[in-house]
Order: structure tokens, then C-alpha cells, then sequence
């Protein structure tokens, strides 16, 4: 494993691994509880692999960490949960990675180690501090045990148990180095854990361990692992997704400097070479003749928007829907309406665009085993797909964890690496693949393109009693999630539904999925309601909406936040969207300006309050709100990649355009509501409601409507001159 932080004594733990005897604790989260060490180790198939706590005779407690880390903060959040429970002090505790192996170290029914839809700290949560109280029963049972004295007489602080009768104490490090993991072990119950009040750390402003590596610049990436022997790679892959290579240049590309190979892998030719540079110099030189599926190269993503989906989109036309969404009697709604509303919205393809190149490290050893190191999202899944592509077991691939420079979703899917480990085998070398940038924008996986019919139906008194989403795109769940309104609206009929369709283009989870588009659709009907109604978009809400408790909490305090009704500056307007997103929910407001002759919206001011039960890291989670409403704003208003011929239009930043750091907020305001409830998901909350509050925002300034994602300047002024 790959060593995340030390205390500033400098003791790592793989130091104490080595040097020293004491506690461990192994904990197989979901119902089992504590188990021994020995025990875990047999579970996991390595006696090396450690525990999730180990306290050494110092007082350095090491905790293990499934949050793999792309700048959330997860691998902080996810133990501080146990070491809360612990009652650790958190100047000695360590982080380090917890293995690839699902069954000791994954969350959930599923055992999964998957970090992904803001569900790290969610789905850890209760299971990390079971685990905490019970190595807390532990030490308080040894050091009773050691004093003679009954356990109830005892209490803990940070890093200390307490025997206040004699004015005793003894510390963690101490307890470790006498005490043994009893065989039974003690159980914990949901009613011994600390009470909201009485927390130190959940809920308190706790420095991120991985901070002040990335600043001094020692955190590890994929990217920075070197090891002996070790040669490069990059491939050059089907311009047209789905091709395959027939042919290429072989022998004239190996006769480049430093040119070890040139292989072939699924759907592409990779070159190896003892740098990089020569490797980018021998890809400049590649030239490969390419096999089309048949029609892959017509695809047009423009034309099969504007066109082919809206005629999907039509009810009339026969073709059948899958219902991901029915409650009530819809037809029957919008049979008695007094009023019917109805709009469409399109969003555009949309590229994870992290910064990070996709890169990983695989070596073959001599005992059959193979050595991988990437960032990943899912460490046990890549582990597992690896072995499955290179035809070994499971337990051959030794997975070392690393830093991601973002993800986004797309590093759920280890793809490059398998070509790292397939390169490596064929050259017989340690191989280091990275993808170029304009290589993984040709061969991306996107955010799928979409079309989006919304319908809503008024009864006599301006109430909505009936709602219809119909969603055009490919991709299953990743067009339709964040369709269901009654997460905060009381609409008695609703329906939504997914009229599929299939390009060869590569899809895949987005931040925040599909939510960002589907708000951008529900709340800009909503809002178009509003103003037919002669109502403010907020009191429309409240009015004709029913909105629930949460729903109408979190408006409540984005009102007051923004001063939602004082006047604003020349050329200013506001506008509102729900947000909702991993069990959390929020409401936001923007306040926008338009320089009407360019076309260019420029966000100003963002104001957001969640509902994200209790917020284990607030420091934290504010970021990840911020971050989520930056990534909101860049995709709201720049970016866009289209597809013609079959290829992908867009090769790097300069044509897929991202928001820059002077374009960002002048401030950007967060508030949590206060709540004692467990913590739901708030990575991606800051991201779903801004292109609608957005375009609302353009409404109140302009009088016109928005209808397309990205609001790039063409379509800004298309729409002021219609």
C-alpha cells in the first residue's frame, strides 16, 4: 500500500509495521463487528494486509481509509467517523489506504469499495463508528482489566482512558502495549454511540490529511510513480468509436529513437518507449488504416438532436417508452386541466474533463503476480477487471491506490490501465500508460446528449396536479435519474419516461448523473409556470407546488440568503432552482449580467442551502458545494462536444471549453441546515440546480427562454432575437 500522510514525528505506518507490536483491530463492516487481526488477515488472503485501527505502544493509532481521494475530501471524512467513536486524538492518528478487497474494507449489502454519487461519507458513516466504539470497548476493557477496577468506573478522552475515582490514566499506546484482542469480543450497541452534542470531531472544522502533501507536492499520483525498469506507453485509438485497427506503419515507427514496440490493443495501436517524449514523438509518426462499423461514421450528434430525438419525443409516434417514474393517474390530470403547459430542452454532449491525464503503472513480477498503481474510483472493481482481462485470479493483482487529479465518474472504468498491464506483459517490462489529452476527448465517454419534453397540467385554482417528463437520449439511468419531483414537490400525478436510443459513442456517469440536465428542464417549466401565472417564482412554489418540509425549509433560507426581494444592481437579475441530488437536498439562486453583444452570461453571485443531514466535515463539504457550482456554471454556459462523421469534434481545452478562474463567482455562499440525521450525499449538490437557475435568471433579465445546454454566445443571441 502507498503510504498517504504521516505525523509530524515522522513515523509512518508501514515504519510501524515493521518495528513495532501492538493493538489491531479488524473490522468487516455491515453487521459483523470487530474481528482479530489474524482473523481479517485470513479473511482477506494476506496476512500483511493489517486492520482497519492499529495503535502502537506510542499512541500512533493507524486507520485505514476506503475514501479513495480526487479532491472531496473523502479519505478524511470517511475516518473521522471512527476516530470520533474511538475517541482518538487526531494529532496521532495516520491514514493509509485500505486494500482493494471489498469483503473487510466495502460498504452495503454489496460490499463495494466504490466511491461514487457523494455516497463515501453516506454509506461509511454508521459502520465506521461501530467500529470506533467498539476498539474503544476494547482499550476500556483492558485498562479495567489492568487496574482491577469495574469498566463502568472508566471513561475515555482523546487518546486516553480515564479513571477518575483515582485520578488514573492511562493512554492508548499504553493499553497496546499490554493488551491483546480478546477472542469474543465485546458488542456495541446503536445507543452506545456519542450523542450529536458530544462530538469532537464529526460536525468540527478538522484539517484534510491530504492538504498539505498536494501543496508541498509529495502526495503520490499515478502519474509520479516511477519504478526500476520501468518504460512508457500511449495509445492511438479508432478516431471513430467502435473501429478497430487493420493496419499501421510498424516498421517505420520502430525504427524511431527509443522505440521498444508497438502493440496493438482493443480498439487501438499503442507505442512503447524508453520516454515519453519518444513516445510522443513515435505517435506523431503512427499511422494506422482503421475498420468502421458499418454507419458509425454518419452519426451526427447536431443533426440527430435537433431532429431524430424530437421526433422520438412525440407520444403519438408509437414507439414505446419505459416508465421510469408513475404516481397517480396522469392521463386523467391533464384530461381535466384547466391549463397544460409544455416545453422542450436539449443538452449537449459533456466531457468529464478532468485534469489529470488518465495514466497507470502495471509490472509483471517473477512470481506471477502483477503490480498496479492508478487513481480509481472503485479500487476493488478495477482490481477485479484487471484480473479478469489478463485471465489471472484475483488475489495475483496486487492494487496500489493512488491520488486522482479528478474523476468525475470516469475513473470508475480502468480501461487504461488494462492496457498499461496488457503492454507490460507483451514488452516484458514495467509499463507507465498515459492517455494524451486530445486522446481521451477522441475516445471519451460522455454525458449523453438528451432531449427533454416536459408537461404540466393546472387545475382551476393554478395548483399543478399533473406533471409529464419524457426523456430522449442513450445511456438507461444516465438520461433519466433525477426525474422524480415528488422529492420536494406535491404534485398528486406525475410520469416520467425514457424513449431510448443508440450511438456508438461511449457513455458514462457525470457528476451528478443526469440530475443537472433534468432540473435544467423541471425547474425551467416551473419557472415559465410562474411567470404565466403572474406569480414569483419562489411563491409559486410555496402556492401551486406543494412543496414539502425539506423542499420548503431549504427555499426558505436561500431566500433569505440572497435578500431574494431587494433590488438589484443595473443589469442584474436573480434566478431559483431546486437542487437534489444522493438523498440531499438544496435550493439555489444566481445573480447574473449579460453583455447583449457578445452573447455572454457571467455569474456573479451563487447562494445554496442544503439539507444534508449531519455534515460529518463542513469545512469540507462547503468545498465540495463550491466545486460542484463551478463545474455547474461550466457546464451551464461552455461546455459542449459534438460528434460528426462519427468523430468527436473537440481535441482539447481550446475547442471544449471549460470556465476559467477569472470567469468563476465573485462569492459563492453556503449554508447547511442544522440536522441531527444521518449524513446523505453532498459532492455533487452544488452541481444540479444551476443551468436552470441560470437560464431562470436570463428570463428575469431578458424576457426570453433558454432551451439548449451549454448557453454558449450563438445560442444566447439566437434567443435574444427571437
Amino acid at each position: 500500500m502507498t503510504q498517504i500522510e504521516t505525523t509530524a514525528s515522522g513515523l509512518s505506518r508501514r515504519h510501524f509495521l515493521g518495528s513495532t507490536a501492538g493493538l489491531s483491530f479488524a473490522v468487516a463492516l455491515g453487521g459483523a463487528g470487530l474481528l482479530p487481526a489474524a482473523q481479517a488477515a485470513t479473511a482477506a488472503g494476506k496476512r500483511d494486509i493489517g486492520a482497519w485501527v492499529r495503535i502502537a505502544p506510542d499512541g500512533i493509532v493507524t486507520i485505514l481509509t476506503p475514501g479513495a481521494e480526487m479532491g472531496q475530501g473523502s479519505m478524511t471524512g470517511v475516518p473521522i467517523a471512527l476516530a470520533e467513536e474511538l475517541d482518538a486524538d487526531w494529532n496521532k492518528v495516520v491514514l493509509d489506504w485500505a486494500p482493494a478487497d471489498p469483503q473487510i474494507y466495502g460498504s452495503g449489502a454489496g460490499k463495494s469499495m466504490a466511491i461514487v454519487g457523494s455516497r463515501a461519507v453516506m454509506t461509511y458513516f454508521t459502520d465506521m463508528r461501530m467500529a470506533g466504539a467498539q476498539a474503544r470497548k476494547v482499550l476500556l476493557n483492558a485498562a479495567a482489566a489492568h487496574w482491577k477496577v469495574p469498566v463502568a468506573e472508566l471513561t475515555t478522552e482523546p487518546g486516553v482512558v480515564v479513571h477518575k475515582t483515582s485520578d488514573r490514566r492511562l493512554g492508548y499506546g499504553e493499553i497496546a502495549a499490554f493488551a491483546s484482542v480478546p477472542a469474543t469480543l465485546p458488542t456495541v450497541s446503536a445507543d452506545e454511540l456519542k450523542k450529536t452534542a458530544d462530538f469532537r470531531l464529526i460536525g468540527k472544522p478538522v484539517p484534510r490529511r491530504d492538504i498539505p502533501a498536494k501543496v508541498s507536492g509529495q502526495a503520490a499520483y499515478s502519474i509520479d510513480v516511477h519504478v526500476p525498469g520501468m518504460v512508457y506507453a500511449s495509445t492511438v485509438h479508432a478516431p471513430i468509436q467502435g473501429g478497430t485497427p487493420e493496419r499501421w506503419n510498424e516498421a517505420a515507427v520502430r525504427r524511431l529513437p527509443g522505440v521498444l514496440g508497438v502493440q496493438r490493443v482493443d480498439n487501438g495501436v499503442a507505442v512503447v518507449a524508453d520516454t515519453f517524449e519518444h513516445v510522443l514523438a513515435a505517435r506523431q509518426e503512427l499511422e494506422v488504416a482503421w475498420k468502421t462499423a458499418d454507419g458509425a461514421d454518419a452519426f451526427d450528434s447536431e443533426t440527430a438532436l435537433e431532429e431524430t430525438y424530437a421526433a422520438l419525443a412525440d407520444r403519438e409516434n408509437g414507439i414505446p417508452a419505459e416508465t421510469v417514474g408513475d404516481k397517480g393517474d396522469v392521463a386523467s390530470a391533464f384530461a381535466g386541466a384547466a391549463k397544460t403547459f409544455k416545453a422542450t430542452f436539449r443538452s449537449d454532449y459533456a466531457y468529464h474533463a478532468q485534469m489529470e491525464p488518465l495514466n497507470a503503472v502495471a509490472r509483471f513480477n517473477a512470481d506471477g503476480t502483477l503490480d498496479i498503481w492508478e487513481g480509481t474510483q472503485t479500487p476493488d472493481s478495477a482490481r477485479r477487471q484487471v484480473a479478469q482481462a489478463m485471465g489471472l485470479p484475483v488475489e495475483k493483482v496486487n492494487h496500489h491506490q493512488q491520488y486522482m487529479g479528478g474523476a468525475f465518474g470516469r475513473r470508475t472504468i480502468p480501461d487504461y490501465t488494462i492496457e498499461a498491464a496488457k503492454l507490460a506483459k507483451a514488452i516484458g517490462k514495467p509499463v507507465k500508460m498515459i492517455w494524451t489529452r486530445e486522446e481521451d476527448l477522441a475516445n471519451a465517454m460522455f454525458r449523453p446528449q438528451n432531449l427533454q419534453c416536459v408537461e404540466a397540467a393546472l387545475d382551476g385554482a393554478g395548483k399543478v396536479v399533473g406533471w409529464r417528463h419524457g426523456i430522449v437520449g442513450d445511456g438507461g439511468s444516465l438520461i433519466h435519474s433525477g426525474t422524480a419531483i415528488d422529492r420536494y414537490y406535491g404534485v398528486p400525478n406525475r410520469r416520467a419516461e425514457s424513449r431510448a436510443t443508440a450511438h456508438a459513442i461511449k457513455l458514462k456517469h457525470w457528476r451528478a448523473v443526469a440530475h443537472p440536465f433534468n432540473l435544467f428542464a423541471i425547474e425551467g417549466l416551473v419557472d415559465e409556470l410562474a411567470a404565466a401565472e403572474g406569480l414569483d417564482p419562489l411563491a409559486f412554489r410555496r402556492e401551486r407546488l406543494g412543496l414539502n418540509k425539506k423542499a420548503a425549509e431549504v427555499f426558505a433560507a436561500v431566500e433569505t440568503m440572497a435578500d431574494w426581494k431587494a433590488p438589484r444592481p443595473k443589469g442584474r437579475a436573480l434566478g431559483v432552482a431546486v437542487s437534489e441530488r444522493s438523498g440531499s437536498l438544496g435550493a439555489g439562486v444566481v445573480e447574473i449580467s449579460l453583455d447583449r453583444k457578445s452573447g455572454v452570461i457571467r455569474v456573479h453571485k451563487v447562494w445554496v442551502a442544503v439539507d444534508g443531514g449531519i455534515v460529518v466535515q463542513p469545512d469540507m463539504a462547503r468545498a465540495n458545494v463550491e466545486s460542484g457550482v463551478v463545474y455547474g456554471i461550466s457546464s451551464a454556459l461552455k461546455e459542449r462536444a459534438t460528434v460528426s462523421g462519427g468523430a468527436v469534434d473537440q481535441s482539447n481545452f481550446h475547442d471544449y471549453e471549460v470556465l476559467r478562474m477569472s470567469e468563476a463567482p465573485e462569492e459563492i455562499h453556503v449554508r447547511f441546515l442544522e440536522r441531527d440525521t444521518p449524513p446523505t450525499g453532498l459532492g455533487e449538490i452544488g452541481n444540479p440546480f444551476v443551468p436552470a437557475a441560470v437560464a431562470n435568471a436570463f428570463y428575469a433579465l431578458t424576457g426570453k427562454r433558454l432551451y439548449h445546454m451549454p448557453f454558449t454566445p450563438e445560442r444566447v443571441l439566437a434567443a435574444l432575437q427571437a
